[in-house]
């Protein structure tokens, strides 16, 4: 028998008892739908994330602090002039406030000489008092600095040019409706007034020009962007008064690195700063822990998706056994015939495969339905304002690998009865009553 006629074979006498073999099917349906589920769930997050990351800051960027010696003491901390309060990521994030030791021009040479650092520059700590379109009313307003590199996520506009001498801004979408705009695209091309209060004691007020609303998410922290223009602009206002010593200390600074390095060079880089005094740290570094607690709970599901399945495989051993007890003399012609041992291995062993198969297909195919409606509907109400979030996302290699590991997982449920068939003896076989 020539082997198609064996996959042939085996497809047909897969529906000899269609009741046994539906059963069956739907075992796996199960375990497959859950499995598939569970993967799509954990997909569509981390997708998510990943995407969030670049509004964040730069996949090539490194935040580099000094901490201080006393930063982990509780209680009061002895006051120090080279001390600094740091607060957030480079790209204004609010992550938490600590206190580390100020980085000064000196330690700005010394990062830079770093084996592996493309360029640095200081992190510039701007904290505005106001925001206002001058027909609007002041609204507090925290400002973060953009990076090179860094992609905002956008409702509107376009993204924040560093290099350009325009004073821009890119503004929280929270802020359109209580500024006065009608919409996230009328408040593109306009100019807002920044109110700031320098050490002196001065408040001055400093036009910025609106070139992007930025969407809520993940990583959003409701601070609004601004370039490098606005941003030295307002620090340059903010510092009148202040000591030049006190003006050139920074909480830190944004360090570039090759962004084709690898994930050891990155992680060899990292040790060079603390073996400098310095802690560098990725924006991977500083979102890892959704993503580690993300894939936690996928990995627990899918647990649960993984003891169906092999719950489901103990039924395609009964079912392939009752099929080998029943099909015992057709075994013994076939052997009488010349059919060999391996031949009538690999019959079953096809026969449980195609019975995977058809369980994980039907289990996949549904479940990438249902995942669809499901995250379709949930995006537009519970999760509304997490714009650009898929909760439950399918790529086709994963859908792939889904249906070969369940085809895998039945071909090992079928060797028990194949081999039980494949070793019958033809003439006791063919006595069989």
């Amino acid at each position: 028998m020539r082997a198609i006629d064996v996959v042939g074979s085996a497809i047909g006498n897969s529906f000899r008892s269609r009741l046994r073999t539906t059963l069956t099917v739907l075992a796996i349906f199960i375990g497959a739908f859950t499995l598939t589920i569970t993967n799509g769930l954990g997909t569509g997050i981390n997708a998510y994330i990943t995407d969030t990351v670049a509004a964040i800051g730069a996949n090539d960027v490194l935040t580099v602090t000094k901490v201080s010696a006393d930063a982990t003491t509780t209680g009061p901390q002895e006051y120090s002039p080279d001390q600094i309060t740091s607060g957030g990521g480079a790209a204004g994030g609010a992550a938490g406030r600590t206190t580390v030791a100020a980085i000064t021009p000196a330690d700005l040479t010394t990062i830079a000489a770093i084996d592996g650092v493309t360029s640095v520059q200081p992190s510039l700590s701007v904290t505005p008092d106001y925001v206002t379109t001058g027909s609007s009313k002041k609204y507090r307003l925290g400002l973060g600095s953009f990076v090179t590199g860094t992609t905002l996520q956008l409702s509107a506009g376009a993204q924040l040019d560093p290099d350009s001498s325009e004073l821009q801004i890119a503004l929280p979408v929270s802020f359109v409706e209580p500024l006065g705009f009608a919409s996230d695209a009328d408040a593109i091309g306009t100019t807002v007034q920044i109110g700031i209060t320098s050490a002196s004691g001065t408040q001055s007020v400093i036009d910025a020009t609106v070139v992007g609303v930025s969407e809520a998410g993940l990583g959003a922290t409701g601070n609004a962007t601004a370039n490098t223009a606005l941003t030295t602009a307002l620090y340059d206002v903010q510092s009148v008064g202040r000591s030049a010593t006190a003006k050139d200390s920074y909480a830190q600074a944004v360090v570039h690195f090759d962004q084709n390095a690898s994930a050891s060079e990155v992680t060899a880089l990292q040790g060079r700063f603390t073996a400098a005094g310095f802690t560098a740290r990725t924006v991977a570094d500083q979102i890892g822990t959704f993503k580690s607690v993300i894939d936690a709970i996928v990995l627990v599901l899918n647990a649960f998706a993984v003891i169906a399945l092999l719950a489901a495989s103990f039924g395609i051993v009964n079912t392939l056994l009752m099929s080998v007890q029943e099909r015992t003399r057709e075994i013994g012609l076939m052997k009488a015939m010349g059919m060999g041992a391996g031949r009538i291995f690999g019959l079953f062993s096809i026969e449980a495969a195609f019975i995977g198969f058809l369980g994980s297909a039907i289990g996949a195919g549904i479940a990438m339905i249902v995942g669809t409606v499901v995250s379709t509907a949930l995006s537009g109400a519970l999760f509304a304002n997490l714009p650009g979030l898929t909760l439950i996302a399918f790529t086709p290699g994963s859908i792939i690998a889904i249906i070969l590991i369940v085809m895998g997982i039945a071909f090992l449920a079928g060797t028990l009865p194949a081999w039980r068939a494949a070793r019958q003896d033809p003439i006791e076989s063919l006595r069989y009553e």
